[in-house]
């Protein structure tokens, strides 16, 4: 059944099915479809996550295929980091991936329904003969194209010759676009394209229709370097008597200052981001805000984005990546993570780091201690190297020492020592309790005393609470670490 659907310009209409209770939903399938010519990149993943947001919005399917025609360039190492970024950012397919070079036949068949139709012919002009046609157009001030020369010589199958798909002479291409509205292209600025190439391979235009229409897929959402083939798509929908899908293309993302983003900006590719020690969920939010948006609001849980998310509200704009941005994005999402989540998360980063197995429990306390203070998973974990050394190992900033440390605060800290050494119960509460009533007998402040005994303890002005501190040190580890700068 066909409902008209207000949400896109021109009339576009879907197909609707009928669900167990008798209303009617949209039926959409959607599809990823990279290249392994290298790792994704986070353009590549941003259309990912839009394609798979709006079929799992609709509650309908999201598929991934594999282009891997360049033979050259595809290597399975690409494939592999793909297919694991993928599943890093939770964006998990439907059915079976699809590999081209696993579907030559299909395309063939397809190419050959053209032939037999009269739609598409053999074309025995060499590369040299067509580029000296563009150039012969180009002088005469028109556009540089292939003029037809085989279209009606009925050619057969011969080495050395490609398949074209005839054009129309006249008329216009039109599609209602998701994102920039209605596209109008006159067919002039087309020719007759070459659908299968002399090595028998189809051409990326032609592949993909195909594809496209096995799969069913109705929603085609890629990047808007994507528009010009859109017209030639349609052409070949059209010629095999298919009905083409909807498109909608996202414009590119540029770096802050406008230009071409690349990795001056910050731009890497998913596999980075990871190892970067960012989590998932903040990379995926980030990216689908860069293009869209559900009015002022920036920080969403994915099951808010698969609520909200339908197609809609997709800015024609290209957006501007921001590295700060999204730390502080990864920032909010690590402070609000489960703790013991969290120390599972960042376990692979302390390894790195060399410090060793760490009980989960201990792991944890120190997640707490300085989550609020980090940015990504790789600066918890570097923010831990204090706590976890020996008194004797600890490193010192040397101007923080030369600032606070000095014969009136190693006093004060001298006077603290046995103070915490009586300390029935070395844990937060007992400590704070045992600090602050010290301070309040001995007439200081707090500033008289604290930043002296932080730098003590740590080695730098940063980090917890000092009784959270302390009691994660535990008694001996404390007071060996006042010793020590005591000695200073």
């Amino acid at each position: 059944m066909l409902r008209h659907s207000p949400k896109y310009p021109g009339g576009i209409f879907f197909c609707f099915q009928p669900n167990f209770k008798g209303t009617y939903i949209m039926n959409v399938v959607t599809r990823f479809a990279p290249s392994p010519t290298g790792h994704l990149h986070i353009g590549g993943a941003r259309t990912a996550i839009f394609c798979w947001l709006m079929a799992r919005h609709f509650k309908g399917q999201f598929h991934l295929r594999i282009e891997d025609t360049d033979l050259l360039r595809s290597k399975q190492e690409y494939t592999d980091s793909i297919l694991a970024s993928m599943r890093w950012l939770g964006l998990s397919w439907d059915g079976e991936l699809n590999y081209q070079t696993q579907r030559m036949d299909l395309y063939r068949k397809y190419v050959q329904k053209l032939l037999d139709t009269g739609q598409a012919y053999w074309c025995t002009c060499t590369p040299e003969e067509v580029d000296a046609m563009r150039e012969k157009a180009k002088l005469m001030g028109l556009k540089p194209r292939y003029n037809g020369h085989c279209r009606e010589l009925g050619h057969g199958p011969a080495e050395g010759a490609c398949v074209r798909l005839k054009c129309p002479s006249e008329g216009k291409i039109v599609f209602d676009d998701m994102v920039k509205g209605r596209i109008s292209v006159d067919v002039s600025e087309l020719d007759d394209m070459v659908i299968q190439r002399a090595d028998g391979t189809p051409t990326y235009n032609m592949a993909v229709v195909v594809d496209d229409y096995e799969m069913g897929i109705t929603h085609v959402i890629r990047g808007d370097d994507h528009v010009s083939n859109t017209p030639r798509q349609i052409l070949i929908y059209r010629a095999l008597g298919l009905k083409e899908p909807i498109f909608g293309h996202v414009p590119m993302i540029l770096g802050q200052d406008g230009a071409k983003l690349s990795k001056r900006h910050g731009a890497r590719a998913v596999i980075e981001y990871e190892k970067d020690g960012l989590l998932p969920q903040a990379l995926v939010n980030y990216l689908v805000r860069l293009g869209w948006s559900h009015g002022d609001q920036e920080i969403f849980s994915l099951e808010e984005l698969v609520e909200l998310f339908d197609g809609t509200h997709l800015n024609p704009s290209a957006a501007r990546f921001d590295v700060n941005k999204l730390q502080w994005l990864n920032a909010h999402y690590m402070r609000n993570l489960p703790v013991a989540e969290l120390a599972r998360l960042v376990q692979p980063f302390v390894l790195d780091c060399g410090y060793g197995e760490i009980a989960q429990e201990r792991l944890e306390g120190l997640c707490v201690l300085f989550r609020d203070r980090a940015k990504t998973l790789v600066e918890l974990a570097a923010s831990f190297k204090p706590m976890l050394a020996k008194a004797d190992e600890l490193e010192y900033d040397e101007k923080v020492v030369a600032k606070q440390i000095n014969d009136e605060t190693k006093e004060r800290l001298a006077n603290l020592k046995p103070v915490l050494a009586g300390c029935s119960d070395f844990d937060g509460p007992s400590l704070e309790k045992t600090f602050n009533d010290f301070v309040a007998a001995n007439g200081l402040t707090f500033k008289q005393i604290a930043p002296a005994l932080r730098t003590a303890l740590v080695g730098f002005m940063g980090g917890s609470h000092l009784h959270d501190i302390m009691a994660f040190l535990g008694r001996e580890e404390t007071l060996a670490r006042i010793d020590r700068t005591l000695q200073f």
